[in-house]
């Protein structure tokens, strides 16, 4: 395939964003964080002084580091230090346990780790079982034992020349995928394909040196990677929430006069309930969603809270970058623009995609099947798993395990993800339809759709729910404003009620973890027999 970037892309590396952000934008800000201001230029001398300690530890280029830790400006000097020496960074989700910390530093074997004061004794406990660790840093003033902390560290190191550079075919970081429909998986993502999707996200975000980003998803995951990126690809800045606090992201937003906010749906929902957001958020142009669509009567506040802003979904996994719905697709009051709404946009430019049923063979427009893309920004393969890959990337396309379709415009739809697509007498059943219809009944707040264990049916339609303070809402409730809207098989048959829903880093439902729930049958669930 045609890249979309110039040629002389094919020899440059994500080192080349922090080189040039230093040349042209030297005293422009690269990361806020309370506190603590680092500009382009100081960026760019931190990460070189950063990698001579790197190297003076033994560490060299394509060896592989780990990071454990909240959103903090040393996670991005570790990326900036790791994007100039072609050092692999492998992110750490935070969340998971001391037994899952575990695993990850065994598959991707790092020779070095850096983690937060918060997870020291976590990464402590672990040391002795992996014994290929050689330094361990401690990102924050507290001492702990055998660790060097981070600023002692960065003074072992000495300015001036890189004592190795990144190459084009360099792998750059190892992310590990969400695992909502079973184990996570290792995702290689090299220099070269890592800079396309990035300086694709800057011309989605349309940013430039003057924008200033609000990010508060995790570090450690894609979504924040490629939108950090995209505001860095032509000199933007960041401005990092350590973790999502919707009162303190109005305060940030006011006082550094943030243009771009990141945000899955539901984290703008609790923000727009924060009495200040409006007057705050002034100078809001850009707000970045993506994990599910927006639902129009969220859009609705948001256009009437944030009029200045034009609103962007995206759609993609850390495998690869799909499609883009763009600001001027973002309408309501009529039934054709909320129809595409619903959908995640056009392919982004260079990327391909295809519907296919389970044969491989291409559906008809406005028929679902598994989405296929290809591009030259995708994923290389699933680290030393080579069954994985083999199975996701098959003749030049990634199989995403989504369903989709699209439309006579060439809009894509989500449908559902291929595993949780509910199979009950027979008949599929897509999750997003319905939890679109419970979402809008009276009281509910938030909704889950998942497939329970059924003798009778094999599985059967289980509706896992938030509800309003104050509200009630029963089986023979839900079933009887349902039914109207849709087919008896799709209506459910079983009804659960929660305080929240377990959510990914990514801010998507965590369905794993909502299955387990259901077939646990939790204290607070309310069942009655099937109808």
């Amino acid at each position: 395939m045609t890249s979309t970037l110039p040629a002389g892309d094919e020899v440059m590396t994500m080192a080349d964003i922090v080189i040039d952000n230093a040349r042209r934008f030297p005293d422009v800000v690269a990361y806020r964080m309370g506190p603590r201001v680092l500009t382009h230029a100081e960026l760019h001398d931190r990460g070189a002084r950063l990698l001579s300690a790197m190297a003076a530890s033994g560490v060299t280029r394509q060896d592989r580091i780990a990071v454990l830790g909240r959103n903090s400006v040393e996670f991005g000097e570790v990326l900036a230090a790791a994007y100039l020496g072609g050092v692999i960074v492998a992110t750490v989700n935070f969340r998971l346990t001391a037994v899952e910390v575990l695993d990850v530093l065994t598959r991707v074997t790092p020779t070095m780790v850096f983690c937060d004061d918060e997870f020291a004794p976590v990464i402590a406990e672990l040391t002795s079982d992996l014994p290929g660790i050689e330094r361990v840093v401690s990102i924050g003033p507290a001492t702990h034992p055998g660790m060097t902390t981070f600023e002692d560290f960065v003074a072992e190191g000495a300015p001036g020349e890189l004592p190795f550079a990144a190459d084009p075919d360099d792998i750059a970081c190892l992310l590990f995928t969400s695992g909502t429909t079973g184990a996570s998986k290792c995702c290689m993502l090299g220099h070269r394909e890592l800079r396309r999707a990035v300086f694709a996200m800057n011309v989605e975000m349309r940013t430039g040196s003057a924008d200033r980003g609000l990010i508060n998803m995790p570090m450690f995951h894609f979504g924040a990677i490629a939108i950090i990126g995209g505001l860095h690809a032509r000199g933007g800045s960041v401005v990092l929430q350590r973790q999502f606090d919707p009162a303190e992201a109005v305060r940030l937003a006011s006082d550094e006069g943030v243009t771009v906010l990141h945000l899955a749906p539901v984290m703008l929902q609790v923000l727009l309930d924060e009495p200040t957001v409006g007057e705050a958020m002034s100078d809001v142009r850009t707000i970045v969603y993506a994990a599910a669509p927006m639902l129009p009567h969220t859009l609705r506040r948001a256009l009437n809270t944030l009029p200045k802003a034009g609103f962007l979904n995206l759609y993609g996994q850390t495998e690869t970058i799909v499609s883009g719905l763009p600001r001027e697709l973002h309408g309501v009051g009529d039934p054709e623009a909320e129809r595409m709404l619903g959908s995640v946009g056009f392919p982004f430019p260079g990327v391909e995609i295809r519907i296919v049923d389970d044969n491989g063979d291409d559906v008809e427009a406005g028929s679902p099947g598994e989405i296929l893309a290809r591009s030259n920004a995708m994923f290389r393969g699933y680290w030393k798993d080579q069954a994985a890959t083999s199975a996701t990337l098959r003749d030049g396309w990634c199989y995403t395990g989504d369903i989709g379709r699209t439309d006579e415009r060439g809009l894509l739809y989500l449908v559902d993800r291929k595993k949780d697509i509910i199979i009950t007498g027979g008949e599929n059943v897509y999750t997003p339809e319905v939890e679109d219809a419970v979402a809008a009944l009276p009281g509910v707040a938030g909704c889950a759709i998942v497939g329970a264990a059924d003798e009778r049916w094999g599985e059967t339609v289980c509706a896992v729910v938030v509800l309003v303070a104050g509200a009630d809402l029963t089986l023979e409730m839900m079933q009887e404003a349902l039914r109207e809207r849709l087919a008896r098989y799709k209506v459910p048959r079983r009804l659960v009620v929660v305080a929240e829903l377990p959510t990914l880093a990514s801010g998507k439902i965590d369905k794993k973890r909502i299955r387990l729930m259901v077939s646990g049958r939790p204290a607070d669930s309310r069942s009655t027999p099937s109808i």
